[in-house]
């Protein structure tokens, strides 16, 4: 990490850690500098006369060379996302290469999405760090930008903003609204409706973090080692999945969806978090259903559609750190490290299959029942992450 900013990260912490619960209340912020209209759009036209042949070493998905060479100038960028019912529609989620679910408290799920080779105009709401997503978004090279509003700061397992601290990513790759502000992070009261909380009024703009990266944190698709000097490109240690194209539309059945819930179903919003991935032959894809209606993307107003839906199953325990959250209980802790049990959706079936990770830093990779490393299909990957022994109904 840079030394020039090894010495406000301290401050930036406490900082960011006292103030946070302060700054969610329902009251609307009075910092109006906060404040903005939609932002301009990102600029990148796609020609349509150009080849698509290349890949996307996140998910696969093809594109032109001009797309290649505009994000060959950056580094992943994971952003998180709420989903509580009042943050619905989200924004940007279509637009990301790879997204994770899984339940922060009380039942309630957050999105953890990554941008490297699209973009979106907007993004969110954005919300606070959880430690899991940290696991997940290390799994992106060296230094991979994490953009956020605050995070869990209660001493002990489930302290993520402490834990961003010891990883020397504070005033560096870790993109805390509470140190970043306008214009690279934005809030719109009347994007959700007037009577939105103020939790979920905060968004971004992919284009304006990834500035912001390269120009204030001199991260962009390389860093500089200030101990040895050495210039090392972001994906050094990125380690890529494997992809295959679609089957062909003959091989695909008529139909298939896959069904779970995400919070206990003796939670009176239980159904809210009830999740639908509903089968589209033509697309060879999974369209989206979010608490029982067609989850869609406030930017695009189109529903959801991803290529492979990967279900982990995991430990999944309580930090009974005594933190609370609009009464949803103590932070969630999940065991994403070692293996353990998946199942993958992916042209119109569902794979049996197994998951590894051995480090935080290590990438999380698919198998099949006989030991071979499961090729996805290329474009956009939702990961699922459900405590061992739930149920998904397959139809």
């Amino acid at each position: 990490m840079n030394k020039k900013v090894i010495l406000i990260a301290a401050g930036l912490y406490f900082l960011s850690a006292g103030t946070s619960l302060a700054f969610f209340s329902r009251t609307p912020s009075q910092n109006k500098e906060l404040e903005s209209p939609v932002p301009s759009k990102t600029g990148f036209k796609r020609d349509p006369s150009l080849p698509r042949n290349e890949e996307c070493p996140l998910n696969g998905a093809m594109y032109t060379k001009p797309e290649r060479d505009l994000w060959e100038s950056r580094r992943p960028l994971g952003i998180m996302i709420e989903n509580s019912k009042a943050a619905r529609p989200q924004s940007g989620l279509s637009s990301a290469d790879v997204v994770y679910e899984a339940v922060t408290e009380g039942g309630i799920t957050r999105f953890l999405a990554v941008f490297y080779c699209q973009d979106a105009d907007v993004v969110g709401p954005v919300r606070s760090a959880r430690t899991y997503y940290l696991d997940w978004i290390s799994e992106y090279g060296n230094s991979p930008l994490y953009a956020h509003v605050g995070g869990a700061n209660t001493p002990g397992p489930a302290n993520a903003l402490g834990q961003i601290n010891s990883y020397g990513w504070e005033a560096y790759n870790d993109l805390n609204q509470f140190s970043i502000g306008f214009p690279t992070f934005y809030r719109d009261y009347e994007r959700l409706g007037p009577d939105t909380a103020t939790e979920h009024t905060v968004y971004g703009v992919t284009s304006k973090i990834w500035d912001f990266a390269a120009k204030k944190r001199d991260l962009t698709n390389v860093e500089t080692d200030d101990r040895t000097g050495k210039v090392m490109a972001w994906n050094t240690t990125f380690v890529s999945w494997k992809f295959k194209d679609d089957i062909a539309i003959a091989e695909r059945p008529a139909a298939f969806s896959a069904q779970f819930g995400l919070s206990s179903s003796e939670a009176s919003y239980a159904n809210d978090y009830i999740v639908k991935w509903q089968y589209d032959k033509d697309s060879n894809a999974f369209l989206r259903f979010n608490g029982g209606v067609a989850h869609n993307d406030m930017n695009t107003n189109q529903q959801i559609l991803v290529k492979n839906v990967v279900i982990q199953f995991m430990t999944m325990s309580i930090a009974n750190d005594g933190y609370s959250e609009e009464g949803h209980g103590t932070h969630t802790l999940y065991g994403d490290k070692g293996q353990g049990k998946a199942k993958i959706l992916m042209d119109g079936k569902v794979t049996e299959a197994t998951w590894t990770k051995k480090t935080r830093l290590d990438r999380t990779r698919f198998f099949d029942i006989t030991g071979k490393e499961i090729a996805l299909n290329r474009g956009l990957t939702w990961i699922e992450i459900l405590p061992i022994g739930q149920t998904v109904a397959v139809q």
